[in-house]
């Protein structure tokens, strides 16, 4: 049997990278994913290319009536969720020197406020065994010059993890942090070196050699979604080829 067999799966930034391979596997094991994101191209590409137990709605993140639209659209057409996965991220390198304002309220508004909301407009629709994942990223550990926001955004959902696994106890939820390491995916190509450079610099730190693929983090997402994990609450899975590790 299918592991996510007749879930609802809630997956922010669901369109590439990490979310889109989240979608992709969930589905393949199962269940019916609703994704969510701001371009329209891009969502309905992400849609066609999942095929099938897929619902595409086009909504902001970090936009709180954005939030309400998707919890609403999911309460029309399922009733119910199982599974939300808060990915929905960008990297944006700035130092001390040049941090703005803008900067940083655009990191936080999407990556540390944004899944708060999300988890509480959709916990009235969660039944018990259900299971949160929020993805955070290895740099959380870490000190990377140049990421003050980022890397504090990704902090404050292994926080959460803690928080709210011991506030959903009763209600029967299990929440959890995915933190992958550096990631083959089209997050790369919005940094300020080019591909190549990136590329070089990060399989140089990997203990692995090499960068993850994005159907490896869908496979560690859907352990934590899933009931292989069914007796892991509060955890931080670090799948990050060792960077954050040795």
């Amino acid at each position: 049997m299918s592991k996510l067999e007749g879930k609802v799966a809630v997956i922010s930034g669901g369109t590439t990278g990490i979310g889109l391979a989240i979608a992709q596997r969930f589905v393949t094991e199962g269940a019916h994913v609703f994704i969510f994101g701001r371009r329209k191209a891009q969502l309905d590409a992400a849609a066609k290319l999942i095929g099938h137990n897929v619902t595409a709605i086009q909504a902001d993140a970090a936009k709180l009536d954005d939030l309400d639209h998707v919890a609403a659209a999911v309460r029309k057409e399922k009733g119910t969720v199982d599974i939300v996965v808060s990915n929905a991220g960008f990297t944006e390198q700035a130092s001390i020197d040049t941090i703005t304002p803008e900067h940083f309220d655009k990191a936080f508004n999407l990556m540390a406020r944004g899944p708060v909301f999300l988890v509480q407009k959709l916990l009235p629709l969660m039944t018990g065994g259900g299971s949160i994942v929020l993805v955070s990223s290895a740099m959380h550990l870490m000190g990377i010059p140049g990421h003050t926001a980022y890397a504090a955004t990704k902090a404050a959902l292994r926080s959460y993890a803690r928080t709210w696994a011991a506030e959903f106890k009763d209600r029967g939820i299990r929440v959890n942090v995915l933190s992958p390491g550096v990631t083959d995916t089209p997050i790369l190509d919005s940094q300020s070196a080019t591909r190549e450079e990136l590329v070089a610099m990060y399989q140089s730190m990997v203990p692995i050699g090499r960068l993850a693929r994005a159907e490896e983090m869908a496979s560690a997402a859907l352990f934590l979604a899933s009931d292989q994990s069914s007796y892991v609450t509060g955890a931080d899975l670090m799948s990050d080829g060792g960077i954050g590790q040795v």
